[in-house]
């Protein structure tokens, strides 16, 4: 990952506060994203395609859903700057909306087999 794919990633709002929320969480699957961004399931999957094709997310399978994650292999240069930028972001108020709706969310896969 070269620094301009790297900043490239989180210059959207979209793949920030998909990349804030994992940070946060550990790792999701795109319904849970879905339903925290209050977004359509297209539409967060292309951008976590997008993230995950320049490195910065993985995805794995288990069973039938596909969880993402912050990729922990991340360049030495990235870690603090993702650390940074991720602390500041994290108490915004469009954030801070997104976790109460993805805690609010009724079955998430790691509770039962909804998605």
């Amino acid at each position: 990952m070269t620094p301009v794919q790297f900043f490239k990633c989180l210059s959207d709002e979209t793949r920030l506060r998909c990349v804030t929320i994992l940070q946060k969480e550990g790792k999701l699957c795109v319904c849970e994203l879905t339903a925290a961004l209050a977004l359509s399931q297209p539409k967060i999957s292309r951008h976590l395609a997008h993230l995950r094709q320049n490195g910065l997310l993985l995805d794995s399978r288990e069973g039938q859903w596909v969880y993402y994650q912050i990729n922990p292999k991340l360049p030495a240069w990235a870690l603090p700057l993702l650390e940074n930028a991720l602390e500041a972001v994290s108490e915004s108020e469009l954030i801070q909306k997104d976790l109460e709706r993805l805690n609010k969310m009724d079955c998430r896969p790691e509770f039962s087999a909804c998605c």
